[in-house]
């Protein structure tokens, strides 16, 4: 199993309160970061934070939707006022909506991008406020396969992941100035609720794991900072390439 040494980091996880989320908090609080769990359900928080705590870590429950400004302000403002520092930001939450396009609503394209962009844009914002200053800091956006692929029903989600590239591409080269690095995750099927909600066809064992998600999460912190990675694209061993 990979491990970094994340003592004495801050890590912001969104959508931490289940699935992939929960997978990647669980892991950084085992390399000793104290993991700052963002999602919009408390109960969920709560029980992931208690998980880190018995394992011997430390973790703070934050319940935001980061699809409204104030709250995602307001959650990196306590993070700065109580934990004096932002190491790495994963940006996980994402939301998916999903049927033809010739019946899918404004409103639930809106849902969609409002969450799974305009969300990760402002958590990005508020990271590199906070990162810019200490000249140092890691972002990880966890996009999707269809990131650069594109499936039947999925238009309001291929194009938030799309968007999440785009995003991500252009932090990148304007935070490498500051000693910040970006990067992007792009998994295939994991078994999550979204991809069985988008993809009911597959059977459990065709699909990833949350912790797989994670591991290369830990592969991302683990490297020298010598180092930079655009993107990682995960898939099923025995599944297509490319």
């Amino acid at each position: 199993m990979i491990q970094a040494d994340l003592q004495k980091r801050v890590a912001v996880v969104t959508g931490a309160g289940r699935g992939i989320g929960k997978a990647i908090a669980l892991a950084l609080g085992q390399c000793g970061a104290h993991v700052v769990l963002v999602a919009r359900t408390a109960a969920q928080l709560e029980e992931v934070a208690a998980t880190i705590r018995r394992a011997g870590g430390s973790a703070t429950p934050i319940a935001a939707d980061i699809s409204h400004e104030q709250g995602v302000v307001d959650a990196f403002e306590r993070v700065n006022e109580s934990l004096g520092r932002l190491d790495v930001l994963v940006n996980n939450a994402g939301i998916g909506l999903f049927g033809p396009l010739a019946e899918f609503t404004a409103s639930d394209f809106d849902r969609v991008m409002g969450v799974n962009v305009r969300g990760v844009f402002m958590c990005c914002r508020q990271a590199m406020r906070l990162m810019i200053p200490r000249k140092s800091g890691y972002i990880i956006n966890i996009s999707s396969v269809v990131g650069f692929k594109g499936y039947p029903n999925q238009a309001a989600y291929t194009a938030s992941k799309h968007a999440v590239m785009g995003l991500t591409k252009s932090l990148a080269a304007e935070a490498q100035g500051h000693g910040i690095r970006v990067s992007a995750i792009l998994p295939g099927g994991v078994d999550t609720g979204l991809v069985g909600n988008a993809r009911p066809d597959l059977k459990p064992g065709e699909l990833m794991q949350p912790e797989d998600v994670a591991q290369a999460v830990l592969y991302l912190l683990s490297l020298s900072d010598r180092v930079a990675v655009d993107q990682i694209y995960l898939r099923r061993r025995n599944s297509s390439p490319f």
